[in-house]
């Protein structure tokens, strides 16, 4: 390769063709410095160099600036990229970042290859720093070295036509702009499809300017609202060919490496809307002579370990999902239907693998001990929540009364044991009701549900808590990694701001170093049916770390769990996979167990998938928010019962509790004075009267704005303030800075000018 020539040797010839020959034989090292001390140009003959890289440029055959030259077409050794698709086989596609087609030609398409223990992983939407390389067949690549911020340029919006051609871009995020597109620039959009644009320079006059990258589909359609998060959020939704073929491979399991428990009559209780059942129970009296009094448990889940192995597409694909995704109308799932709903769902009366865990129960309902096992099940029945609780109640109904004997009696009296454990134990005990919104046939909201909390739910989410630290358990006894469900305890900041909190209510909290959950517990007690009880509810949560999946444990705060993993849900959650893979190992129980790879990598696997759920809940969120404000887009102007959810120094955020969707209010809108955030008190005080708003207070709001593309409320405040406490000296510091609303300064003004 040419890099110069010592003294002596005759100086190369500056031509075209010798130009282009460097430039093509040092991708990496072509910059007009480079080309000078190459062709050893100096004084006057850099102007020659100068234009000779000029012509080249004009004429098309030479790309680049100042820092570097290329063939047009040419990709760097290393480049940053934009992972825009997918491959039919699920593999990532990075396209370069800066690239134009009209100058270099078509945009170049690599597969991303990377490695799983080199940090996160990327994913559809990012920008990376990648090795342009090639592979055995000498294909170019794209080998991650690291991933960057994700790829801010490209925005979601719904393209409205205007005639003539063209559109404008209205966006869906609060703070996104309106965007104009030119005739030329909207990829064949249609009125109201939603789209991906790339926005342009912005100028100093007149709308901004967009090009639209993508159509991604119609907002007519009953999933726009849904679509949008999906886009917005970059969750994978569309299983590649690869990933479907594979799983409609799959064929029925065999009994190898199993037990059968098929005359076992196992019951399933779920959702009545549910289309996949991955877990069972079963309960017996224990004919243990030295138990007098206990139970024998069995939680029967889904063999998913059976169908997903290590290094496959479905597995691949899975870890990428992390997790299903819920929204009001519709589920994205982390495993394609053949296996969720067909081969792995446990279904009445048909065989299906499943690995099952056993455990004694004592007359009080502490675990004796417990048992793992690989399966062959049936399930005997199929119940929904209202149908076991109907007919343990005595409600006449369509549930057989053998099943109501030989099934549910026993699984209630083992459920009262496990109920009193739970209550020596004292977990957080949050009342946090949560919402449901029940579609239309068109997909627009129809209504906002408070289904009711019953025993049916506690019973098999204790069971299912127990399956989960018996899992724990075996695999650090077996001195096998796992990952588990990390909870921490609050952090000394958010106890110290708790504790402030808690003194105006003239409540106490326990020192740090002794706290468990039986002290919040006990504060929520003191609470209870008081005009505070949603208030404490609302700030002792958020006091509360959030949980995460780890290779170390550090246990589960919340529970009150020295340890805790995730076994129960593998069908829609790729943790608990890992944990079904990590028992087949550690107890011998055959093929599908955890891989090497599984092993090395479970830290970063542990991160992915706790950013997935993070992902996950953002994007069912913002639904739950767009859809609300869209069906209260056409009852703008009229009141509403609303409660308090969060205070900050631009104003508040109220949530309609008919509905589980929030809008804001602004400081400026709020009353003729001055208001002040107090951080300790939770509210925004006014300085003359001492009145306010707090966190938690029930209040009267009127709707004035519902953008239902952003999700966006805004609301005027009906309810006058009420007298607060001064807390602390954060109000008094926050006075100090005083800040006037929209309203003073009016009334300030029109004061003046009377005098």
């Amino acid at each position: 390769m040419a890099r110069g020539r010592p003294r002596g040797e005759t100086r190369p010839e500056l031509s075209r063709e010798a130009v282009l020959r460097f430039i093509a034989d040092n991708p990496g090292r072509s910059s007009k410095r480079d080309i000078a001390k190459a062709f050893q140009v100096k004084g006057d003959e850099r102007i020659a160099l100068k234009d000779l890289l000029a012509d080249l440029q004009a004429e098309g055959v030479l790309a680049g600036g100042r820092k570097r030259f290329s063939a047009p077409g040419a990709l760097p050794d290393v480049a940053v990229l934009e992972i825009r698709s997918r491959d039919d086989d699920g593999g990532l596609i990075a396209e370069p970042a800066d690239w134009d087609e009209e100058r270099d030609g078509e945009r170049p398409r690599l597969p991303v290859r990377q490695d799983r223990d080199k940090g996160p992983a990327a994913g559809l939407g990012e920008r990376i720093l990648a090795r342009i390389d090639e592979d055995e067949s000498g294909a170019k690549i794209a080998r991650v070295i690291r991933v960057l911020e994700r790829q801010k340029t490209l925005a979601l919006g719904v393209f409205r036509a205007q005639p003539g051609g063209g559109g404008r871009v209205e966006p869906v995020e609060r703070k996104q702009l309106e965007y104009t597109v030119r005739a030329g620039d909207t990829n064949h959009a249609k009125d109201g499809d939603l789209v991906e644009i790339a926005p342009g320079p912005r100028h100093r006059t007149g709308s901004p300017v967009a090009t639209v990258i993508d159509v991604v589909g119609s907002m007519d359609s009953e999933r726009a609202i849904s679509t949008i998060a999906l886009h917005a959020h970059s969750i994978p939704h569309v299983f590649p060919k690869a990933v479907i073929d594979e799983a409609e491979a799959a064929g029925p399991a065999t009994m190898k490496d199993r037990e059968d428990w098929r005359r076992l009559p196992l019951v399933t209780i779920d959702p009545a809307d549910a289309k996949d059942h991955d877990d069972a129970v079963h309960a017996a009296e224990d004919d243990d002579l030295a138990n007098p009094g206990g139970m024998v448990v069995t939680v029967a889940i889904a063999d998913v370990a059976l169908y997903v192995r290590p290094g496959s597409k479905l597995d691949a694909e899975a870890r990428l999902r992390g997790n299903s995704v819920y929204f009001p109308d519709r589920v994205v799932p982390m495993l394609p239907e053949r296996i969720s709903n067909e081969l792995c769902s446990l279904r009445e009366g048909v065989d299906r693998p499943a690995l099952a865990v056993r455990m004694i129960l004592g007359a009080h309902g502490e675990k004796r001990r417990h048992s793992f096992h690989r399966i062959m099940m049936k399930s005997h029945a199929k119940l929904s929540y209202e149908a076991a609780q109907a007919a343990i109640d005595g409600a006449p109904g369509d549930v057989h009364p053998t099943v109501v004997d030989d099934m549910l009696k026993p699984l209630w009296k083992a459920y009262g044991l496990a109920k009193a454990e739970r209550a020596r134990r004292q977990p957080l005990d949050l009342d946090l009701p949560e919402k449901k919104i029940v579609l239309g046939p068109d997909g627009h909201v129809d209504k906002v549900v408070v289904p009711p909390r019953l025993d049916a739910h506690r019973l098999i989410e204790e069971f299912m808590i127990l399956a989960n630290v018996a899992a724990a358990e075996t695999l650090e006894a077996k001195r096998q990694a796992l990952i588990y469900r990390a909870h921490d305890a609050p952090s000394l900041a958010k106890l110290e701001s708790l504790r402030d909190f808690l003194r105006t209510l003239e409540i106490s909290l326990a020192k740090s170093g002794s706290l468990r959950p039986s002290h919040f517990n006990g504060i929520l007690t003191q609470v209870k049916a008081s005009e505070h009880e949603s208030l404490v509810n609302e700030v002792v949560l958020r006091s509360q770390s959030q949980a995460v999946y780890s290779p170390e444990n550090i246990g589960h705060f919340g529970l009150n769990l020295v340890r805790y993993a995730h076994f129960t849900s593998p069908i829609r959650r790729y943790a608990d996979l890992i944990v079904h893979r990590a028992l087949i190992t550690a107890l011998g129980l055959g093929d599908g167990g955890l891989s090497r790879e599984d092993e090395e990598t479970l830290e970063q696997t542990a991160e992915a998938i706790s950013r997935a759920e993070r992902r996950a809940m953002a994007a069912e969120r913002d639904t739950v928010d767009r859809l609300i404000a869209h069906h209260l887009a056409d009852r703008v102007g009229e009141d509403f019962e609303g409660r308090i959810t969060g205070v900050t120094k631009a104003g508040l955020f109220v949530v309609l509790p008919n509905f589980g969707a929030d809008g804001f209010v602004p400081i400026s809108t709020l009353g003729n004075e001055f208001f002040h955030y107090d951080e300790v008190g939770r509210s925004l005080v006014g300085d003359r009267s001492g009145h306010g708003y707090r966190l938690g207070d029930s209040v009267e709001v009127r709707l004035k704005e519902a953008l239902p593309l952003a999700g966006s409320m805004q609301f005027e405040m009906l309810s006058e303030p009420r007298k607060l406490p001064r807390t602390t000296g954060s109000f008094q510091k926050a006075g100090g800075r005083r800040r006037s609303t929209g309203r003073e300064k009016n009334v300030a003004g029109k004061a003046r000018r009377r005098r």
